[in-house]
């Protein structure tokens, strides 16, 4: 029979605090495209290989994958200011943990402020009541005020 191990001789791994969606939004949050690399139109992911020490902090990154030196520069920057929680582990050993993250540089499309048809000048237009020249007509007139509009386009 096999004996029971208590769950405090495990080493707890450094999580961080709000879970996988908390450390999207914050690195979403602090990434800034490279001005270069987006004019080069350059996309693509960079692999980084981090170490967290005792207290929680990044200490090393290292690329493993990557794009132009640009991009790997802002990931390893926004991945050193990522702050874990360390579970405390038993017999008090100083671990350093080691992780792996993708940061992910997508070009944003920005979206075409100008309108799709020329801008016009506005219209002008002046209100002419019709008047009939000759006062014997025999078509009957109809009940109420009758306008003609004139739009000139210029």
């Amino acid at each position: 029979m096999k004996k029971e191990r208590k769950e405090d001789s495990f080493i707890k791994q450094p999580f961080y605090q709000g879970g996988n969606a908390a450390l999207n939004s914050f690195i979403t949050s602090q990434l800034k495209y490279p001005e270069i690399s987006q004019q080069n139109k350059i996309e693509g992911d960079v692999h980084l290989r981090y170490d967290i020490n005792i207290q929680g902090n990044v200490t090393d990154v290292k690329v493993i994958g990557g794009l132009d030196d640009a991009c790997n520069n802002e990931a390893i920057r926004v991945v050193k200011l990522l702050k874990f929680v360390v579970p405390k582990n038993p017999r008090h050993l100083k671990i350093t943990f080691h992780k792996n993250i993708t940061i992910h540089f997508r070009i944003q499309e920005t979206k075409n402020t100008s309108p799709e048809f020329p801008v016009v000048t506005p219209i002008q237009y002046h209100i002419t009541p019709s008047v009939s020249l000759s006062k014997t007509t025999e078509e009957p007139k109809p009940k109420g005020v009758v306008y003609t509009y004139t739009i000139n386009l210029k």
